[in-house]
């Protein structure tokens, strides 16, 4: 039999059609475990198995480092809530620099207590001396990082570094001491230079404004039942335990301890402009001014990190893929308290996690983020 060229055509598509029948689509995703599952809430605010796989993939991808602790809250609601093995909701988490957020709210305190006035010259005794230029540092200039006092806050080696020889060597005994006894490198308010001596400082200002004594009990003592009156009992925040030095100045860019549903608690009470159930329990003029950008540095507030873009390839947070408006508490290794007032949105993420799995992680962080809408 003879073919016709119509058929010839004919046969060649339907082989065609039958092959691509045949050929394999896009992979299926592996089904979520039953601890996957259970991690996200009844009525979490987004699709379950979307914000199910998506936390999971936090804990369990490779090249994110460690994920020890997940905590969502979308419109003050528990979405979702996980943790690693040898960790749970009552196990407390290092700040490391998620305390400097907390310094802020402390000064904000103070600020509308009348104790502090933002844009006066710093409180700082050394400083006052005739003839010193560091009177010009104002408490501004401390919250935003600019205060011009030179400092390197990670050096090669590491002892080399201020934050180091603060927290660990030569300055140890009196933070403070050390931190304020360093030269100007800019003229105040030129430049941002990321400093958590610069919070030290602003921690023993806190404690010079609550009490007259030196002696170190009696410092530990009006700072930390400050804050407990002021902030953590009223939020229910239980677990606190702030470190302070020798000299009884609260460490309060590197060192407070609290798990991570108390780390939720205060996000939310940020989201919330300082409001906690209908009690102010901080300025609400205090947490805008906490989110506006540095002039010297757009990605930067007052002790807070901003999702604003920079201009720059790397970024602390993720600009392109959540709105401007969201904000964060970052402390070393990857701890975050990620803030979307927009999106009604509070992530905990705790764990550890070195430079570059911290760029991976991030990312696996805004596909959680992402699930929220923005209303």
């Amino acid at each position: 039999m003879i073919m016709r060229p119509a058929s010839l055509i004919a046969l060649a598509l339907a082989t065609s059609s039958l092959a691509s029948c045949g050929s394999p689509g896009p992979a299926e995703e592996p089904p979520l475990s039953e601890e996957a599952l259970a991690a996200v809430t009844e009525d979490p605010g987004a699709p379950t198995r979307a914000l199910a796989r998506a936390a999971d993939e936090l804990f369990t991808l490779d090249g994110l480092g460690e994920t020890r602790a997940l905590v969502v809250y979308h419109g003050g609601a528990l979405a979702v809530e996980r943790y690693a093995p040898g960790y749970d909701k009552d196990t407390r988490f290092v700040s490391w620099s998620m305390a400097k957020t907390v310094t802020a709210v402390m000064i904000g305190m103070l600020v509308a207590d009348g104790q502090l006035r933002l844009d006066a010259p710093a409180p700082v005794p050394r400083w006052e001396r005739t003839g010193d230029p560091r009177a010009e540092i104002t408490l501004r200039h401390l919250l935003q990082m600019r205060s011009g006092l030179e400092h390197s806050e990670a050096s090669d080696p590491p002892y080399e570094s201020g934050e180091v020889r603060m927290l660990f060597l030569d300055g140890r005994d009196d933070m403070a001491d050390y931190a304020t006894a360093q030269p100007l490198e800019a003229e105040p308010g030129a430049q941002f230079e990321y400093s958590s001596n610069t919070t030290v400082i602003l921690a023993d200002i806190a404690a010079r404004a609550l009490t007259d004594s030196t002696d170190p009990d009696v410092r530990r003592k009006a700072v930390a039942d400050y804050l407990d009156a002021r902030l953590f009992a009223p939020l229910g925040m239980t677990s606190v335990v702030p470190e302070f030095d020798r000299a009884g100045t609260l460490i309060g860019g590197s060192l407070i301890h609290a798990t991570a549903r108390d780390w939720a608690k205060l996000g939310e009470l940020l989201r919330n402009k300082g409001s906690y159930r209908g009690e102010q329990l901080v300025p609400r003029a205090w947490v805008e001014e906490m989110v506006e950008p540095s002039p010297q540095s757009p990605h930067y507030g007052l002790q807070t990190w901003l999702n604003r873009p920079t201009g720059e390839e790397q970024h602390p947070l993720f600009p392109d893929r959540a709105p401007e408006s969201a904000f964060s508490m970052i402390g070393h290794m990857g701890q975050y308290v990620f803030v979307s007032p927009t999106q009604k949105l509070t992530v905990v993420r705790l764990g550890h996690s070195n430079a570059d799995e911290r760029r991976a992680m991030l990312q696996q962080l805004a596909d959680v983020v992402e699930l929220y809408p923005e209303t």
